[in-house]
Formats: structure tokens, sequence, C-alpha cells
């Protein structure tokens, strides 16, 4: 399989889509630019509401709403964490060791955070889940760094290896190394990319991640203004101090695999630094890293912006013309599978069955490109034959299995439902695909339509004025061909002439929709 990444960077958005033998398969969006309450961040944050019943607090850590923490989420070792948290605090002048703190008496599975928290306490917290529709971030007080190839957890002490590296001998191996070369006091996961992995990549791995727990709790000794968090937050003693790696980098980290065969990105910085991640994760790979210098936009020269069009709409079509429906409520999502007109069998059950089993493959790719967590109900076609709803059980679990985030999967039931439950980290990805009407711009009345391009016209003049002659203009592929009519005469010529404007067209807008870039 042939895995390339893109990666379309804006002045307002970073856009990152993955593709497996040219097919999208995910996308991320981060905006730029603002606070991103990102999974893996670590924040010094203060308790601002005790929840007995919930058993649970709401942690301030300077988002507009404030964050959960449960008590199943403090860990075992939260005391310890804790008094070692204060240590720091107290005594700015170096980083201390972890040993230098005497363990407390372990929190159990069962007990009442009110019991260990109060209004106004301050302690070191970890996002687990990002902010989602209305609701604020979602915390954890058992702080983990993860790399690529394992994740350090301080107080830990175990070394666990995943339990998708099947065999014994390099699991014993796996757990043997790590136990010798790990620092006292942490603990270790070694995930299933390390298998296989020789000593030196390992313990260089380890020794940046040691050296990214020592910048946090630096961090946290450091006075406000020398906070890693660039916008301060609204109190003083509330700030972040353990960033995660960048969304890109971080995706490198998770999925890249000797199967990628390219990553472009549009973006000189941005460029070096995923030339400098590979070259440290696999400097045999770094051939593959290359920046993209066309003048097209990246994701319409490389059919990203299509399928972004006709895979992420209300309205999903797959294979001999069946179609999938996709709704989202507050509490989840629904699909709702459709044959359309056309039959691929005579006979209803056998019909029903193949439209079923296709539109399977379409639901999980779903579930993926768009990155669909919580509870997600299907409405499959009605079948009244038991071996096929028992087959089209077992192949949604088998194709599930590929999924990397947690999930489950239920039987459908007697209604034809199947019920999936899917890890939900981050909001899910939702882009409108439909066009503003390019007669009226959504407002009901038109105006001569000769005035278009005069109002372009308009525009050049203000942005040449602004930032100089020199800049690009994207337009829709409909527009451009009416502004490139005429060659010598065209409108695309009269304004490289007189204004120093390189006229480009972009799928993505709408059809009388114009961006301006300064490059050219």
């Amino acid at each position: 399989m042939k895995s390339e990444l893109f990666v379309d960077v804006q002045p307002q958005e970073i856009a990152i889509a993955l593709t497996e033998d040219a097919r999208l398969q995910e996308v991320n969006r981060e905006q730029r630019g603002i606070d991103n309450f990102a999974v893996g961040n670590i924040y010094y944050g203060r308790v601002k509401k005790v929840m007995p019943a919930l058993n649970a607090v709401f942690v301030d850590v300077g988002f507009e709403k404030e964050a959960f923490l449960h008590y199943l989420d403090l860990g075992s070792e939260f005391r310890t964490l804790r008094a070692y948290t204060t240590k720091a605090v107290s005594d700015r002048r170096k980083v201390p060791a972890l040993s230098s703190v005497k363990r407390q008496e372990n929190v159990g599975k069962e007990g009442q955070i009110a019991d260990l928290l109060h209004v106004g306490d301050q302690l070191l917290v970890q996002v687990i889940k990002e902010p989602i529709n209305t609701k604020g971030p979602r915390l954890t007080a058992e702080l983990s760094l993860a790399g690529r190839n394992m994740v350090l957890i301080p107080y830990a002490d175990k070394v666990m290896v995943s339990s998708k590296i099947k065999r014994e001998s390099e699991r014993t191996r796996l757990k043997q190394l790590v136990q010798s070369i790990k620092p006292q006091g942490f603990g270790v996961i070694v995930r299933t990319l390390a298998e296989d992995k020789r000593v030196m990549e390992l313990d260089g791995e380890l020794k940046l991640l040691l050296q990214r727990w020592e910048e946090t709790i630096h961090n946290l000794q450091k006075p406000q203004e020398s906070s890693v968090q660039s916008t301060p937050a609204k109190d003083s003693e509330v700030r972040l101090v353990g960033e995660e790696l960048d969304r890109t980098i971080g995706i490198l980290r998770d999925m890249f695999t000797t199967d990628f065969s390219g990553i472009y990105v549009n973006d000189a910085q941005m460029y070096s630094q995923i030339r400098q991640y590979v070259t440290m994760i696999a400097p045999e790979a770094v051939k593959i890293v290359k920046q993209y210098k066309g003048k097209e936009p990246i994701f319409d020269k490389f059919d990203i912006t299509r399928q972004m069009k006709t895979g992420l709409g209300h309205t999903v079509g797959f294979k001999n013309g069946g179609y999938l429906v996709i709704d989202k409520t507050e509490a989840l999502f629904a699909i709702d599978v459709n044959s359309g007109s056309k039959k691929i069998y005579e006979d209803q059950e056998q019909n029903a069955f193949q439209y079923n089993m296709l539109a399977a493959d379409e639901i999980v790719h779903q579930l993926r490109l768009r990155d669909i967590g919580g509870i997600i109900i299907v409405d499959f076609i009605d079948m009244d034959d038991k071996t096929h709803q028992q087959q089209l059980f077992e192949h949604m679990v088998e194709l599930m299995n590929h999924d990397r985030a947690k999930h489950n999967v239920l039987p459908l039931s007697k209604f034809g439902l199947m019920q999936i439950t899917r890890q939900r980290v981050r909001p899910a990805v939702e882009m409108d695909m439909m066009e503003v009407c390019p007669t009226c711009m959504g407002k009901g009345k038109i105006q001569p339509s000769i005035l278009f391009t005069d109002q372009v016209e308009e525009q050049i003049v203000h942005e040449t004025e602004e930032h100089g002659r020199g800049l690009t203009l994207y337009v829709h592929p409909f527009v451009y061909a009416y502004a490139t009519k005429g060659w010598l005469h065209s409108l695309k010529n009269k304004w490289k002439h007189q204004y120093g404007v390189t006229l480009r067209e972009d799928q993505s807008l709408g059809m009388l929709q114009t961006r301006f870039s300064e490059k050219s």
C-alpha cells in the first residue's frame, strides 16, 4: 500500500491530508495563531469547582470552558506526583529528580475526589480529549510523554509491551532492554513500532522524552511571563507548561511506516521541520520529503480538493449506485444506507446483502476520514436471513480491526441497526461542501454579472496599494476560464501588465469568491 502525506500551509490554518493508494483517508485542519488545546498538552491548572455527585472537578486551564477531570483519571500515583509538583514550584533552582520525593499512598479505584482536591488547588494535568461542541477539554492527572517507539510515564516504574507484538522472544527482549536503560522512577510503555528496533534507537528516543519531561518541569518553575504559552491566561498561575508536538509531526510520529512514498509540503519552514524529524526517526527515508513549489494549490494538484468535496458531504456515494446519508446530532452520528435505483440481483434479500457489504467498506472509510467518534448508529437495508446478518457483522468487525482508534462493534439489532462506539479525542472533521449560489451569492437577489470583473479589479487595486505588486489572485476555474478568454487582450494579461497580479485557479473557491496570496 502506497501512503502519501500532503501538508497545505496557509496564513490562517494548516491542512494535512493522508492518502493510501491515491485515495483520501484522513484530513486534519489546525488553526494557526490561536491557543490550541491539543491532546497531549500539559497544563498547570487550578480547581474551580468540585462536583461530588459526578466524582469529578472542573479545572481552569485557560480555555473559555472549564476542563473536566474525573476521579478515575487521577492515576494511582496522584499523591506522589502532586508532592513532586509542590517541591518543583517551591524550589526553582533546578529540576528535582523523581527519587527526591518520597512515595505517597496510592490512590485506589474507589474513592471520592472531594477528599483529594478542593477549590483553589493547583495541579499538573494533561489533555486527553480536545474541546468538542460546548464541552471543554477532558483531562488526566496521570501524565505521559509519547514518542514514536515508547511512552514515558513518571512514577509508573513498570515496563509494558504492546499486545500487538506477538512474538514472545521479541516481547522479552524489548522488556529487558528498556528495563536496563530507563531511568529510576519512570515507567515505559513500549509501542508496536519498537518491534525489532536496536538499543541505540530506543535509547536515543528515551533521552529525548526525558529532555521533554525536564523542559516541562522547567517551564512549570518559570514565572508566568516566561511561560511557553504566548497568550496570557486569565489566572497568572494557570498556564501551558508542556506542549505536544506540532499536529503534522504528531501524525508522522504515529503513522509513519516504510509504506510512505512521499511527504509533500508547500511551505519552506514546515518542510524543514518535517525533514529534520524524518532524519531523526528514519534517515534512509528523508528523500521522500519534498517541498512543493508548483503554482497550482497543492490540494488541487494532487486531487485532494475533489475527493474532499465528494467524500465529506451530507450524502456520499459508493459502488453500484448506493449511497450513505450521514447526519450528526448532539448525542450521536446516524448513517443511513440506501441502494439507489440500480439492482445488483433480482432477489431482494441477496440485493440488500450485497449493498450492505459494499456500504460497510465505505462506512469504515468515512469513520476514519471524518474522524467520527462517540456513538454511531448505522441503519442498514433490512435483511431477513440470519446468516447474512452475521456475515455483515463479521465483515464490519474485520474492517474495523485496521482502525487505530479504540472501538466496539455490536451485531445488528432486530430493527436492522448496528451500534458502533469509536474513541473520540477531537472534534469530527466538518466541512461545508455546498457552494454559494454564483448568481445571488446567497442573498436571493441578483446584480448585473458584468459588474463582477469590475469588483475584482477594485479588489486588485486595493490589495496592490496595500501590499505592492507581485500578488497572486486565486479564482474559481470557471472565472479563470473567462478571464483568460481572448489571450492577448484577456483580463489575465491586463491585470498582470497593469497591476503585477498573477491569476491562478483554485477548485476550493466558490464561483465568485477570490483569494489573494503574496506568493507568486
